[in-house]
């Protein structure tokens, strides 16, 4: 399989060697216009593009993967507010791509957990549920998209919780996001049920980017003969 690295950045040097133990080839890495004008042709002999790279250039770059009928896995996230107009254009024109605000498999068993929690504590209005997120300096949207993505779960499930904001707040209706950003780490989201007398609490840590290369390379690999718009939790049962 021929791949096209989009963002050569932590993500996209994780995407490069999990490719390469695949046996995959990597056909071109691009970061910038100059990269897209250098390496046109070795970018539409790839069979797949694997997209890490900003909220401002990620949406430039499934346009482009459209344009010339290549197959995209994104993994940026800070675009989910023109969702839908990419899927529609997905469709409109016969496109494949496949997104995820994380690819981690143990991120997404989290995801189900955090459905699961919800369930049982909805009702319990002594309980008021937040949100932590923890992640490097580097990262450029906050919250999350693996926030993002509890956050919106918990809405869906917990009746008193009405939308999500990213500080600290003393509104019931409202779910309560903290982010922050330090050196030297990877990746922390705990989901939290404080109530006056004690708290219940999941939580995911990653330890290294690994996981996350694995899940968008798996992700490749099964878009490559796929015509549609999917999400990564939809499918991770074919991939196991």
């Amino acid at each position: 399989m021929k791949i096209a690295i989009l963002g050569y950045g932590k993500m996209g040097e994780q995407v490069e060697i999990v490719a390469n133990e695949y046996k995959h080839q990597i056909v071109a890495f691009i970061d910038d216009e100059e990269d897209w004008k250098n390496n046109l042709d070795k970018i539409k002999s790839a069979d797949v593009a694997i997209e890490f790279s900003t909220p401002q250039t990620v949406l430039a770059n499934i346009k482009r993967c459209f344009e010339y009928n290549i197959p995209i896995v994104v993994g940026t996230t800070g675009w989910y507010d023109q969702m839908e107009q990419v899927k529609q254009a997905c469709i409109n024109g016969n496109h494949s791509l496949l997104y995820a605000s994380n690819f981690s498999l143990g991120v997404n068993l989290f995801f189900a957990l955090n459905l699961a929690l919800a369930k049982i504590m909805n009702g319990y209005k002594d309980y008021d549920v937040n949100i932590e997120e923890i992640h490097h300096i580097n990262k450029k949207d906050a919250p999350s998209g693996t926030a993002i993505t509890l956050a919106n779960d918990i809405i869906s499930i917990v009746d008193e919780k009405k939308n999500w904001i990213n500080e600290p707040n003393n509104n019931s209706n409202e779910l309560s996001i903290k982010s922050q950003r330090l050196n030297n780490t990877v990746g922390t989201h705990i989901v939290s049920y404080t109530s006056e007398f004690d708290c219940i609490e999941i939580k995911h840590s990653a330890f290294n980017r690994k996981s996350f290369a694995i899940g968008a390379v798996k992700s490749a690999q099964w878009l490559i003969d796929k015509k549609g718009f999917f999400c990564f939790k939809d499918i991770i049962g074919e991939l196991k």
